[in-house]
């Protein structure tokens, strides 16, 4: 293959991409004298990721919920015995894994050793290595994971909360599963999981730094010059209701306060750059209407609701969407009635608060630019999701007044799309 370049004047940064014959997609963002460089590869394949046709069958299969994690656990493990994490050692670099709701992803940093690091994760990352034995032993592991996580306060409100605003779809299940649905789990559906998404036309390569794009190819030749690629997997995902499955769920845990969700459920039909858009849409009404500068916040805080720990954040891919404002208080309840009456009463957000909050977002996606890592991961996070993240500044651009008072209206004043999540002391 041979690089595309894209020069983007407007804020000075330069783009190769391809397409490589084995059906990855390769980004490349030059930095130059830049001591840190950074590697990330990442598969479509997350924990709603549960029912799929395998490549070369006809027939769906369902595998168990936490197979995404656990096949991200097991990479890691080589056929001769050794952990990949030791030879990033070696060659000094820092190395990870992660398994969200869409992605998989594995990546390293460095000041040195690039090249060898970055073949070393392109080749444990094409040669997976399960058996009955080393798969047995993971539950063990993944198993305990499970268990912290279920008496964490802040892990089992957020999952509740998604409980509560879907009724069937798996964004709803644990990413790590269940410990009765990873028992499950065998080496064979390791494989057919692994074959079917771990193909290069499912996955995305992006590098940064002061590295030789050139080199970058040629090391991807070497090394997935021999990878077949088949086709994007696809996976097939329950309808869901339009309205929130349920108002409200309790739970009671050790946790020193009472925490809260308050979740808004998007049920936009978006795909490609619109995801993006609608993200930066509800941003902007998130920051305006719930930020530390807010007269929300203010307000909650002098009356005493909360405290310091009130923040929001969103969810926006290809298959769902949701907006959440969370935190602690003594009174949760009271809380989210006053949320939900502020937007109401607000209405819509003014033209101050939106030139305030596009400036905002414009600097902090110029920022990403000063470190590698902030450019790798939001590059591959939204070219996975169909996202053209590097034309950001067209879309940006997209993002009208009307447009974000049109979903103001349709998200946060909607209480068919509101739900409630509380976790409580025991």
């Amino acid at each position: 293959m041979k690089f595309n370049k894209i020069e983007n004047k407007s804020i000075g940064e330069t783009l190769y991409f391809g397409t490589h014959e084995s059906g990855l997609g390769i980004f490349v963002v030059p930095k130059k004298d830049f001591s840190k460089k950074y590697a990330i590869i990442g598969a479509k394949i997350g924990s709603i990721d549960n029912t799929f046709i395998p490549n070369g069958e006809n027939d769906l299969i369902t595998v168990p919920d936490g197979i995404a994690h656990f096949l991200e656990h097991k990479m890691f493990e080589m056929s001769d015995g050794s952990d990949a994490f030791a030879k990033f050692s070696k060659y000094g670099a820092n190395a990870n894994a992660f398994t969200s709701f869409t992605n998989t992803c594995y990546l390293f940093s460095c000041t040195d050793n690039f090249y060898e690091s970055f073949e070393h994760l392109l080749n444990y990352v094409k040669s997976p290595y399960f058996t009955d034995a080393n798969v047995e032993k993971e539950k063990g592991i993944i198993g305990q994971e499970i268990r912290m996580y279920d008496d964490d306060g802040e892990w089992r409100v957020m999952f509740n909360l998604l409980s509560a605003l879907y009724k069937d779809f798996p964004v709803r299940i644990d990413i790590a599963g269940t410990i009765e649905s990873i028992s499950h789990i065998q080496p064979d559906v390791l494989y057919k999981c692994y074959n079917t998404f771990y193909d290069p036309s499912n996955m995305v390569l992006c590098v940064a730094g002061d590295v030789d794009e050139e080199k970058v190819l040629k090391i991807t030749d070497k090394i997935m010059g021999d990878k077949i690629t088949g086709s994007k997997a696809k996976s097939v995902y329950p309808s869901e209701q339009e309205s929130v499955f349920k108002k409200k769920i309790e739970q009671k845990l050790s946790v020193s306060a009472p925490l809260f969700d308050i979740g808004f459920k998007d049920t936009d039909k978006m795909s490609g750059n619109d995801i993006l858009k609608n993200e930066i849409a509800v941003k902007i009404i998130l920051s305006s209407v719930a930020s530390k500068s807010s007269d929300l916040y203010e307000r909650l805080y002098n009356d005493g609701l909360i405290n310091d720990e009130f923040s929001y954040d969103y969810m926006y891919e290809e298959e769902y969407a949701c907006a959440i404002i969370g935190g602690e208080s003594k009174e949760p309840e009271t809380v989210y009635n006053e949320v939900i009456k502020y937007f109401k009463e607000k209405g819509r957000i003014d033209a101050d608060e939106f030139d305030r909050a596009k400036k905002s977002i414009w600097g902090a996606y110029l920022r990403t630019f000063n470190d590698v890592e902030g450019i790798c991961s939001s590059m591959v996070r939204n070219v996975l999701k169909g996202v053209n993240w590097f034309d950001f500044s067209s879309i940006f651009d997209s993002v009208t007044l009307s447009f974000v008072n049109e979903k103001y209206t349709k998200l946060f004043c909607d209480d068919e799309k509101q739900a409630l999540s509380i976790v409580y002391p025991a």
